[in-house]
């Protein structure tokens, strides 16, 4: 039944119950992304386990996200069970063999695996902003800190820096709103708010250093089979909104950071976006757009994505026209959204004379499911009503102990598990409120000194926004100031910060945002 090249998915059946033919997912079109939709319980989660071991044993590595926690078990080595075997004899898989695959598990919480950690500046404004569910004025808010910390060289790689940041703008709101724009200081106060409720909630684990390489997501073994890399996800789905964020931060990341590949023989990577639906709920226009742009432009790179969910219109048509890889497991038709889904989700297959999908796809038994693939020039193949074939790896979840022992000898081990908290923004302007509280106080003592220089000397503002150095006295020549920005009177430099603005800002922060940090 295997094929060179092709990835087995399942066998079909004709009307009269009678085997067809193999079906194949043909590596070629691999990173032309694809949907697995069905209820729950019929089995989109096994079709995920096959097609993701389909994938390493090609040398493709594999990033997914274990949401009930029974994906685990691909790095087991499966277990010969009656209803897999019969499974395997109707559909004829010859031999059927288990196995084991490489797994590396990963863990926001550093409990069921290695940390995954990235820094607020890769984040960027715009997700953040999403994370937090922010209106359009704390959008404009964040977008000024970020611009700040840039301009200003405060690296901004955990939550503390970004809540320094904010209330040193909640301090000097008028003086900062005169270069950057207006700076609310009840949108301040919210942000803050968010921030605490989101550190509450976990998120403080996924900013800091050191952050995820996403060369550690792509690994191949000395075999020569794709890492499989599995994001323990239990947990993490009480943060829906942090979840889908993540995977949104994680997708953009690796849009920047590989290369063009134009259509290789096999992806790159293969990334399946479990609960699709959580990426697109209440999502900004903006953001929806975004998506739709990187998906579509990812394929480049050699990446394919896969989103499951349960129903097809949890996907937003423009993101649906892209997937040219479709498994649809069974609907369920009573209710007039469900009704629609059926027929939104038969209306995407190209027609099979043989049956009507929309009546089969809420007929469709546990492991049964309509297949269609790209084939030839990359034209969707005919739908079939195929029986899904059972994974070689263990079906169901390792216990504590197995996953452990797989931790253990990971070959990312020990490269994430510590934090790592170098000087950053919370650290240097903690410094220079020290520093303004002496300058402060010396002036206080020294009452002779003419007011107006103690006023200068007391000032507190960011590196490059001012009085970095004292200034020089006179008759002699000033040192160059280490941050490379010249002294500017208030005027000119709201003058620049307007212009700068109406030409970059909103292109700087969408592209932060979606596609990853700004490379300077």
């Amino acid at each position: 039944m295997l094929q060179e090249g092709k990835l087995y998915i399942g066998t079909s059946r004709k009307p009269d119950d009678s085997i067809n033919k193999g079906e194949y997912l043909e590596l070629k079109f691999g990173n032309r992304h694809g949907l697995i939709t069905g209820a729950t319980g019929t089995g989109k989660t096994v079709t995920l386990q096959i097609l993701a071991e389909g994938f390493s044993n090609a040398g493709v590595p594999v990033f997914c996200a274990d949401v009930k926690g029974d994906l685990s078990g691909i790095g087991a080595i499966g277990e010969p069970k009656d209803f897999l075997l019969k499974r395997a004899e109707q559909i004829g898989l010859t031999p059927y063999d288990f196995q084991e695959f490489p797994v590396i598990f990963w863990d926001l919480y550093g409990e069921k695996g290695h940390r995954v950690r990235t820094t607020m500046s890769e984040m960027g404004p715009l997700l953040l902003s999403r994370l937090m569910n922010a209106t359009d004025a704390q959008e404009g808010v964040l977008n000024i800190a970020f611009k700040i910390a840039d301009e200003g060289g405060l690296p901004l790689l955990d939550l503390k820096d970004l809540q320094a940041l904010l209330n040193y703008m909640g301090d000097n709101a008028s003086e900062l709103s005169n270069q950057f724009g207006f700076i609310s200081k009840s949108s301040v106060g919210s942000i803050q708010r968010e921030l605490l409720i989101l550190e509450q909630q976990g998120a403080e684990h996924f900013f800091g250093e050191p952050a995820l390489k996403i060369t550690d997501i792509m690994r191949t073994t000395n075999d020569g089979r794709g890492a499989i890399s599995v994001l323990a996800a239990d947990k993490l789905m009480m943060n829906p909104r942090l979840y889908a964020t993540f995977l949104l931060w994680l997708l953009s990341e690796l849009f920047e950071e590989l290369p063009e590949v134009g259509d290789p023989d096999k992806p790159k990577l293969v990334f399946f976006f479990d609960e699709a639906h959580l990426l697109f709920n209440d999502a900004p226009k903006v953001l929806v757009e975004r998506v739709e742009q990187v998906v579509r432009l990812i394929r480049s790179k050699g990446v394919g994505v896969y989103f499951v969910t349960q129903n097809p219109l949890d996907v937003p048509e423009t993101v649906l026209a892209q997937l040219g890889n479709r498994v649809q497991h069974a609907l369920r038709a009573y209710s007039p959204r469900e009704q629609k889904a059926v027929k939104t989700a038969a209306d995407t297959f190209r027609p099979n004379p043989d049956f009507n999908c929309a009546e089969v796809i809420t007929n469709l038994g546990t492991g049964e499911a309509l297949v269609s693939t790209l084939e030839g020039k990359g034209s969707p193949s005919m739908v079939e009503r195929t029986l899904i074939r059972p994974p070689a790896s263990r079906l169901g979840p390792l216990t504590e102990p197995e996953r452990q022992k797989v931790i253990d000898v990971s070959p990312v081990r020990g490269l994430y598990d510590e934090d790592f908290d170098r000087e950053s923004a919370y650290e240097l302007l903690a410094k220079r409120a020290a520093k303004a509280a002496e300058q402060a106080d010396a002036a206080r003592q020294a009452q002779e000194q003419p007011a107006e220089e103690t006023s200068e000397g007391s000032r507190w503002t960011l590196p490059g926004f001012g009085d970095d150095e004292p200034a020089a006295p006179s008759g002699r020549q000033a040192r160059p100031r280490s941050s490379g920005y010249q002294r500017e009177t208030i005027v000119e430099a709201a003058m620049k910060s307007v212009a700068r603005t109406v030409a970059t800002q909103v292109g700087r922060a969408l592209v932060r945002g979606i596609l990853g940090s700004l490379k300077r």
